[in-house]
């Protein structure tokens, strides 16, 4: 008893440490970039006037502007990650991930992006749609390139969510997505809590590309989305961020018209014949019922937890 105690307390003395270190050099990378935005400008300035100064301007004076003003933009997106315990309304709902100290301190140091909505559709319309496989194969076939899902590996409930894991295809052999990953793999699929969805795709090398949705109703008819996707692929940062920024907004241009259509139809209807369904595409929303139900009341419990 003694061993586990002090085991579990010099884990908790070594994580702080890391955090501690890993905010350190979130700080001074911080101050690095904050030093380099009036250096740019200065550079810009001086090459400008510079270029000005005898009444006329040459072609490698604009190709010098121009690659000076490049690079300032490529630095401006090089912005490191805010402290690590920012006061953000995203910070709050992340309490809603159930992970350790040590896997949200790992999840951070992989964060790329993130995404804010709030859409004029109710929340348990976007539960039922991320939670349905089979509307990757539907909703999205055109940025997944007509991906299919093969089957349901495995079903894992928890006592507040569960996991599915479940293969997919990349059928066509033109099809972009396999720049990422191997024409077929196992994907998973997990329902943290009532409002956190979690989809982790493997890619190669052993890496993997983790986008996770928080979902919070604000009333009746809207809700708000957060999408955070994280990645330890090796590639450069500024590049992969504006690809998964593109493939983000792309995949929430795509369920806009599906989210409409959920609106207009009696979304608890369809909630109570997912209770009898036997799909093993629909167990994760199953689960997801059989926890917390379908009624508005409910809604408003889940939104005020």
């Amino acid at each position: 008893m003694s061993k586990d105690y002090h085991h579990g307390e010099q884990a908790e003395v070594d994580t702080s440490i890391d955090i501690e270190i890993y905010e350190f050099i979130n700080r001074f990378k911080r101050g690095v970039w904050l030093f380099g935005i009036p250096s740019w400008i200065f550079g810009i300035t001086d090459r400008s006037l510079a270029a000005l100064a005898d009444g006329s301007v040459s072609v490698t004076e604009i190709v010098q502007m121009l690659t000076t003003s490049f690079f300032f933009i490529v630095w401006l997106y090089l912005k490191p990650e805010e402290k690590f315990e920012a006061d953000n309304d995203l910070t709050k709902f992340q309490g809603y991930l159930c992970l350790s100290q040590e896997n949200r301190l790992e999840l951070k140091k992989r964060h790329m992006i993130s995404q804010e909505y709030i859409l004029p559709f109710p929340y348990l319309c976007q539960i039922y749609h991320l939670l349905n496989l089979k509307h990757l194969e539907t909703v999205h076939s055109f940025s997944l390139n007509n991906l299919k899902v093969l089957r349901v590996s495995e079903f894992r409930p928890t006592m507040i969510g569960g996991m599915i894991k479940f293969q997919t295809l990349l059928d066509s052999p033109v099809n972009p997505l396999r720049i990422w990953r191997q024409p077929i793999v196992e994907v998973d699929l997990i329902l943290h809590t009532p409002h956190t969805i979690e989809l982790s795709i493997p890619v190669y090398d052993n890496k993997r590309i983790i986008v996770i949705f928080y979902a919070f109703p604000l009333n009746e008819k809207e809700h708000r989305l957060f999408i955070e996707i994280y990645s330890d692929l090796q590639w450069p940062k500024p590049i992969l961020q504006i690809l998964l920024h593109f493939a983000s907004c792309l995949t929430l241009f795509e369920d806009l018209p599906y989210l409409r259509n959920l609106a207009e139809i009696d979304i608890e209807r369809a909630f109570k014949l997912s209770r009898v369904s036997k799909q093993a595409n629909m167990l994760l929303f199953k689960r997801f019922v059989e926890l917390y139900g379908t009624t508005k009341e409910n809604v408003k419990l889940i939104g005020g937890q």
